[in-house]
């Protein structure tokens, strides 16, 4: 890997975690969007992967008091019905539709009507959200803004939402290294990469993420939900229009 582009990385790696650890969804985007741009779709899932799991963990370590730890598992069952699921059809998704999907998902996330009710506290929606996000984790990397609708709606406070998200979107990219990385991998030939990227990204993660913790603090419940909106609409429009540039050209 040319150093230039080593350092693009690092860079973006820093900035994307520091988002994530403000709004706890919007950096992994930003990031996924990057590598899929830069990588193959299978090292793209590998380095976010790895990015993305010690970015939440960490936070999820910096936020530990404020964990629903009940939320955690019953969420996580839903996440191994999703793996399940994949093992079984292996499906590994195209460039195209990595974009497309990142781009809708905001949309699709601000278009469910708030008479579902999908408040993650209440009985069997924790599941059904485990089940969603993790799906759409295999497919586009990311599904940030669809796991905070079943937060949004609740009655807990933003650092209990960033905290709690923080160890459910730690699973989801654990379960896709181990579906991308083990599983699936006789399906992606081209999905190595050197083994000190993975190194560099690691601290310059935790360190984003200490950054976006103490910006998150001094910010209130009504700045974290207008800005979250805003930045997930602009990064809709931009990756649905790489996602249709692809598919038609």
């Amino acid at each position: 890997m040319p150093v230039s582009l080593a350092a693009v990385t690092a860079f973006v790696v820093l900035v994307t975690a520091t988002l994530s650890g403000i709004f706890g969804m919007a950096g992994g985007m930003i990031l996924m969007a990057f590598l899929t741009f830069t990588f193959s779709v299978g090292a793209a899932m590998m380095l976010h992967g790895v990015t993305q799991a010690v970015s939440n963990g960490y936070r999820a370590v910096i936020n530990r008091d404020d964990i629903v730890w009940r939320l955690v598992a019953t969420n996580l069952a839903g996440s191994i019905a999703a793996l399940a699921l994949f093992m079984l059809v292996s499906f590994v998704p195209e460039k195209a539709t990595v974009y497309l999907v990142l781009g809708a998902i905001p949309f699709v996330a601000f278009s469910i009507p708030k008479s579902w009710g999908l408040d993650i506290t209440k009985p069997l929606v924790s599941p059904a959200c485990g089940f969603v996000v993790t799906a759409l984790t295999l497919t586009a990397g990311v599904a940030g803004p669809i796991l905070d609708v079943f937060f949004v709606q609740s009655p807990l406070t933003r650092h209990q939402i960033v905290a709690t998200k923080a160890v459910t979107q730690t699973l989801q990219h654990l379960t896709k290294l181990l579906y991308f990385g083990v599983l699936a991998a006789h399906l992606l030939p081209d999905a190595n990469l050197p083994w000190w990227i993975y190194v560099m990204v690691a601290p310059l993660a935790m360190l984003g993420t200490t950054l976006g913790k103490m910006m998150l603090d001094r910010m209130n419940d009504g700045q974290f939900k207008k800005w979250s909106r805003y930045i997930l609409v602009v990064l809709g429009v931009i990756l649905i229009w790489r996602g249709l540039s692809l598919s038609l050209g």
